[in-house]
């Protein structure tokens, strides 16, 4: 059976104070922030293509990848 990824942002880690750098680096636009400049990033899971690209730029590592 194939084990299925979902990309998740640790909100104990993410200062959500910003604008979240990962999203300038997301092909799919599946990353989205409430606010302009705060606010904890979501990422959409049917967009998101499980790349890891968010992951690899994310300065504070509070993006991860969960299999399910």
């Amino acid at each position: 059976m194939k084990k299925s990824v979902r990309m998740t942002i640790d909100e104990n880690i993410c200062p959500a104070n910003h604008p979240c750098p990962s999203i300038r680096v997301c092909s799919e636009k599946a990353i989205k922030q409430k606010y302009f400049l705060a606010g904890l990033p979501i990422i959409d899971q049917d967009k998101c293509i499980q790349c890891g690209k968010c992951i690899r730029f994310c300065p504070m590592g509070a993006i991860k990848a969960i299999e399910e």
